[in-house]
């Protein structure tokens, strides 16, 4: 069957963004399903960094996540495509700059709100079959739990069945393979099987991926990841060009001290060549003495 391939994906971090941005209402509904809230039990939802700075796309090394305020309650959303390693450290660093962040000058440490991280990763992390994985601060023998203010989420879409065996009556694994989505078929698939909120969700992505912002703002965001990987890859080359330099430099200097240590060999070996010929000229003079002494004493005779 022939598959017409996604120019974009909701693994698009600009994708993403721009999507929950505009589309708010969507972003709750997904917040309430990964994190398990009755959507109708939320009072009070806020989007804290809504702007996307278009000089922002253009630098290195820029990441763009969703922040919001879930009834008091202070939500990163991640989504992370490629293992760059230590996510785990980079999800808890993520959630330390929330939680201080939260914290007006001058207030007590008791009203730091509770910091959740969502990260929904394109990778395995985990050596488990579980799709997610929810970890909290627990002492290591009685499981007791510090604080209830630290909670991570983590989403393995790799995990997830394909398309076509998702249990489509459970709406987080709907949500969870839009994100898995590569193809229109398998969007299609998801309005088909997923109901309005799918069907809302598709049509939210098709509305952002037309708009002339979007277009404008994905090209800057490859030209970033395109100067990213060739500054790495020069990165690289330049490492490798230093290491041979540098094993270049010791391979010469142990040619070198080598090269000395000969030159001293050989003056030995003619220091002792000189030392030779001197005995030998000697033995000979010896020989000649004895024997003019014996030709003495036979004439005497």
């Amino acid at each position: 069957m022939k598959t017409n391939k996604l120019t974009y994906t909701f693994k698009s971090d600009l994708l993403f963004k721009m999507i929950f941005v505009k589309h708010p209402n969507l972003l709750k509904r997904l917040v309430s399903v990964l994190l398990k809230i009755p959507l109708e039990s939320i009072n009070e939802f806020e989007l804290l960094n809504t702007e996307i700075p278009p000089e922002e796309i253009g630098k290195k090394f820029c990441r763009l996540d969703i922040q919001m305020d879930v009834d008091g309650k202070r939500v990163d959303l991640e989504i992370q495509v490629e293992d760059e390693g230590n996510y785990p450290e980079r999800s808890m660093f993520y959630w330390a700059r929330v939680f201080a962040a939260s914290l007006p000058a001058g207030e007590d440490y008791f009203k730091l709100p509770k910091a959740i991280v969502i990260s929904i990763l394109g990778f395995n992390q985990f050596d488990c079959e579980e799709v997610h994985s929810e970890f909290a601060p627990l002492e290591v023998n009685r499981y007791e739990l510090l604080s209830d203010k630290m909670r991570f989420h983590f989403f393995e879409l790799k995990k997830l069945p394909s398309i076509d065996f998702i249990d489509t009556t459970n709406e987080e694994e709907l949500w969870l393979a839009l994100f898995n989505a590569e193809t229109e078929e398998e969007l299609d698939k998801l309005v088909e099987d997923g109901g309005e909120v799918m069907a809302q969700a598709v049509e939210a992505y098709k509305d952002v991926t037309a708009m002339d912002e979007f277009k404008i703002l994905a090209l800057r965001r490859d030209m970033q990841k395109h100067d990213e990987a060739q500054a790495l890859g020069n990165a690289e080359r330049k490492g490798a060009a230093v290491e041979r330099m540098k094993w270049e430099g010791v391979v010469a200097e142990k040619d070198e001290v080598i090269l000395e240590k000969d030159e001293a060999l050989s003056k030995k070996d003619e220091a002792l060549s000189k030392k030779d010929e001197v005995i030998l000229n000697k033995e000979t003079e010896i020989e000649l003495l004895l024997e003019k002494i014996k030709r003495l004493e036979n004439n005497k005779i």
